[in-house]
Formats: structure tokens, C-alpha cells, sequence
């Protein structure tokens, strides 16, 4: 049970990050990486690892989320 976890947690991020890369609208690129950022949080509590889920639960999902918001709000949403 442990190991098809793994697995489908490993496929979904495989998933959500091929979806970061083709995706052209920047806000919706920020808010797939924030979920990409969650999956690993779940993966390393999962592992048995709560602190490093905690930092990378305030710092992905977090901080580098909002700081993304910001940018994109001073420039454009959209890739040219």
C-alpha cells in the first residue's frame, strides 16, 4: 500500500509539473506550482519527514506563491 502511494504521489508530480511547463497563462503557472509545492508537503510527511513538510509548506506553498502573485501583477499575466 505504502509503495502504490509513492507511486501515484510520484506520477501526479510528474503530471503537475509537465503542466507548469506548457501552460501559457503565468497566474495559472504560479497557482499548478503552489499544488506541485502541496504534493511534495504530503510526500515528505508521508516519507516521515514533518519538518522539512513544514518548511516546504511556509516556504513553496507559502511565500514563493505570494511572492510569484506579486510579480506577476507588476508585469504581465500573460506569456508572449
Amino acid at each position: 500500500m505504502s509503495t502504490t502511494l509513492e507511486l501515484i504521489l510520484l506520477l501526479f508530480l510528474i503530471i503537475i509539473a509537465l503542466a507548469v511547463t506548457f501552460t501559457k497563462d503565468l497566474l495559472m503557472a504560479v497557482l499548478i506550482f503552489s499544488v506541485y509545492s502541496f504534493v511534495l508537503v504530503i510526500i515528505w510527511e508521508h516519507l516521515g519527514a514533518p519538518d522539512v513538510a513544514l518548511i516546504e509548506a511556509v516556504a513553496g506553498v507559502g511565500i514563493t506563491t505570494i511572492f510569484f502573485i506579486l510579480a506577476i501583477t507588476h508585469t504581465g499575466r500573460r506569456e508572449e
